[in-house]
């Protein structure tokens, strides 16, 4: 992977990142701004961990559920990685999810077309290949997202009465 898709994929996971935790620092009183940011950073290296882990992820599924296994890695390429970034930056989360749910799917085709250029097998297979990779990696983010809010929050003391 290129150092400018690295990048790219980093831009995308602040972005990710910046939509997630911003509402969640906002219902918090007294974060300070070195926590905030130490937050955010944290987000954009995780989100970027699972962009990045995408299409490997929809390459290990082809491998186990398809007839014909992948020879070659799929991997993020610059024109792959754009959409992502776009997809990032036009639509956090809590502003459009169903834009940006959109965006996803457009850059899951992009992915999907990829993988059936690799893998040898038509467009539906390697959709799906990449559709279960793509969920997989969403709810087991989303699952250390609200993990990490339950640790970083503090409950009020109970009064005694």
């Amino acid at each position: 992977m290129s150092p400018f898709v690295v990048i790219l994929l980093l831009v995308g996971g602040l972005s990710e990142a910046a939509g997630r935790l911003l509402p969640v620092v906002a219902r918090l009183s007294g974060v300070s701004h070195v926590r905030v940011v130490s937050l955010l950073l944290g987000g954009a290296i995780v989100d970027g961990a699972v962009f990045a882990l995408w299409p490997l992820s929809a390459w290990a599924v082809a491998g186990l559920v398809l007839p014909t296994a992948p020879s070659d890695a799929l991997i993020w390429t610059p024109g792959l990685a754009a959409p992502l970034v776009l997809a990032g930056v036009l639509a956090f989360p809590l502003l459009g999810p169903l834009l940006h749910l959109l965006l996803m799917v457009g850059v899951g085709a992009g992915l999907a077309g990829a993988l059936a250029t690799v893998a040898g097998v038509g467009w539906w297979e390697a959709a799906g290949c990449v559709a279960v990779a793509g969920v997989g990696l969403g709810v087991t983010v989303e699952a250390v997202r609200r993990l990490v809010v339950k640790l970083n929050t503090t409950r009020a003391p109970e009064s005694v009465a």
